[in-house]
C-alpha cells in the first residue's frame, strides 16, 4: 500500500511539473501584472482591499522580493477576481530526483565497502563496482528507505 501511495504522490507531483513547465513570473510580478491586464488601478484595487494604494504598491514590490504572505497573495487576487495558486515544482520528475539520490548513497556505500576490501586485498574491478552501485540505486528505489534522505552516510 506504501508504494502505491507513493506513486501517487509522484504522479501528481510529475503531472504539475509538466503542466507548469515554462511558467515563469512576470518581470513585475504576478499581481502588478493581472491588475494592469485588467486595466484596474492601484487606487481601485487598494478601495476593493480597503487599503490605501501605497498599501498596493508595497505589497506587489514585496511580492518580487518574496516578502509578501501567501494569505495577502490569495486576498490581492481574489479581490482582482481571480484565485491565487502556488505550488512547489522539481525541476525534473521525481524519478530522476529519487534516482540521483539513490546513486549518489549507493556510490558512498559501495565505496566504503570496497574501501575495506582493498585494505584486505580484495579488490573489485571498476565495472563491478558500477553495476553495483546501480544495483543498490535500483533497490533503494523500490524500497524507499526512511534514511534515503539523511546525510550522515
Amino acid at each position: 500500500m506504501k508504494h502505491i501511495v507513493a506513486k501517487q504522490y509522484r504522479e501528481n507531483v510529475n503531472l504539475a511539473r509538466k503542466k507548469l513547465e515554462g511558467l515563469a513570473t512576470p518581470s513585475e510580478g504576478w499581481l502588478r501584472t493581472v491588475r494592469k491586464a485588467l486595466g484596474m488601478s492601484g487606487a481601485q484595487l487598494g478601495r476593493k482591499l480597503e487599503v490605501t494604494r501605497g498599501a498596493v504598491s508595497i505589497n506587489e514590490k514585496a511580492e518580487l522580493s518574496g516578502g509578501i504572505t501567501i494569505k495577502t497573495m490569495q486576498q490581492m487576487a481574489e479581490s482582482m477576481g481571480c484565485r491565487f495558486v502556488y505550488a512547489v515544482v522539481p525541476e525534473t520528475d521525481v524519478e530522476d530526483i529519487l534516482m540521483k539520490r539513490a546513486r549518489l548513497k549507493a556510490t558512498k556505500q559501495v565505496r566504503n565497502a570496497s574501501v575495506h576490501m582493498a585494505l584486505e586485498n580484495q579488490l573489485v574491478a571498476e565495472g563491478k563496482l558500477v553495476a553495483e552501485v546501480e544495483r543498490l540505486a535500483q533497490e533503494m528505489i523500490e524500497t524507499s528507505p526512511s534514511d534515503l534522505w539523511n546525510d550522515d552516510e
